[in-house]
């Protein structure tokens, strides 16, 4: 059962006005009777309905954002990117991770249905979409960042992965490199389909047909098993281009340790361009994700949306951009 505002009224002996007062710090209130109020709302585990909050402070100035985890490589990124704006706006952040799986969504709807926060920003955990629609349906102003292709009901920021695939097929084109490896993610993501047909696409503009594709599960152990495997198989190739850069970090142990000289024998070239891409051996040539202006940009439309104004009835993407490095070009810096 909820506990309502009574009951920390009704157990801290002071009247509902009283708990609102020091719940809205307005109103001098002693500060002893301040304190055991507290003590009781902690004891109860009371969570404040930021709708009534709301009468009281205009909003509750609080936005929520639910991810699935944060260790993913870029998650910081794209974290600073809201934090800046959010915080510049004077507005507070709650932060959701789906670690538990089935037990941390639970707990995220407690607090959509208390009403804690004005507006959710979302990196979408595994089959959340229908309950992020259905609560954006019911009113709860919602921006997707990173929409792997979803094109969701509601407003998202994501990156040109197409434009980032054709920029990585362009730049080992020229560098002579006719026999790619394409490591991927799951085929179900929006990126992985987007990225490699910009990639073959390019290559086939060319008259080289791109065959040799492997989902190597965006880890740099599916990479480094995927290359060493086919190394081992026999199989030929003078470049990677893997959809990320912790595959493609597993890939350069793959042929470090087979004796392949990259770049001389083969190329390699990532996409994301996170902080680790410049401190592998060699550098590692990647595709940069604007991944802190996505955060940036979601936190912008939001709040936005939480003024009064008009969300973007379109996507919202922007660029990539091709980062040169020894992995690919042996005198790039």
């Amino acid at each position: 059962m909820r506990v309502t505002i009574a009951d920390v009224a009704r157990a801290a002996g002071v009247s509902k006005t009283t708990v609102s007062r020091v719940l809205n710090t307005r109103g001098e209130i002693d500060a002893t009777t301040a304190a055991r109020v507290r003590e009781v709302i902690d004891r109860l585990g009371y969570v404040p309905n930021s709708k009534a909050v709301g009468l009281a402070r205009g909003s509750s100035r609080t936005v929520g954002m639910l991810v699935p985890s944060l260790t993913w490589p870029w998650m910081g990124e794209v974290l600073q990117g809201v934090v800046d704006t959010v915080e510049a706006a004077d507005h507070g952040l709650l932060l959701f991770t789906c670690n538990r799986g089935a037990e941390s969504v639970e707990r995220f709807t407690s607090q959509v249905s208390a009403r804690a926060f004005d507006g959710l920003l979302v990196i979408e955990p595994e089959n959340t979409l229908d309950m992020l629609t259905a609560l954006h349906r019911d009113g709860l102003p919602v921006v997707l960042i990173d929409d792997r292709g979803h094109h969701p009901a509601f407003p998202s920021v994501g990156a040109a992965n197409r434009d980032g695939g054709t920029a990585a097929a362009r730049h080992l084109i020229a560098l002579g490199r006719r026999r790619p490896l394409v490591l991927t993610g799951p085929q179900r993501f929006g990126c992985v389909r987007d990225r490699l047909a910009g990639f073959r696409a390019a290559y086939a503009r060319h008259g080289i047909a791109v065959e040799l594709v492997e989902d190597a599960d965006f880890t740099e152990r599916g990479g480094y098993g995927t290359v060493r495997g086919l190394l081992a198989a026999g199989e030929e190739f003078d470049a990677v281009f893997a959809h990320n850069d912790l595959m493609a970090i597993g890939a350069l142990g793959a042929l470090r340790e087979t004796g392949l000289d990259v770049p001389g024998d083969v190329a390699v070239v990532g996409f994301d361009d996170i902080p680790a891409a410049r401190h592998t051996e060699p550098p590692l040539s990647t595709v940069h994700q604007p991944m802190r202006a996505m955060g940036e940009t979601a936190a912008r439309i939001l709040l936005a949306r939480l003024a009064g104004e008009d969300a973007p009835t379109a996507p919202v993407v922007l660029p990539t951009r091709l980062i040169e490095r020894r992995s690919s070009v042996p005198d790039s810096s």
